[in-house]
């Protein structure tokens, strides 16, 4: 399954979400939103405002939910 992460440099949050995904051994593709428009416009165009945002397959996580990736990644 494809895991993409949506970043920002000196994010905090997309710190531990990406040291979370690396524990527990999920491959991610990570996409920087810090000076890339296309990929701020791209989480603008899935209704997020901030990062991170992680998809897993069709599902779209916005923010830091453990609980909820994990239930996504089982699925």
């Amino acid at each position: 399954m494809e895991v993409i992460v949506y970043t920002k440099p000196h994010c905090v949050e997309c710190t531990i979400l990406k040291q979370f995904l690396d524990d527990h051994h999920v491959r991610y593709e990570v996409r920087d939103c810090g000076h890339n428009e296309e990929r701020i416009a791209e989480v603008k165009a899935m209704g997020f405002l901030g990062v991170p945002v992680t998809i897993i397959g069709d599902i779209k996580i916005q923010g830091l939910k453990p609980d909820e990736i994990l239930e996504a990644l089982n699925k």
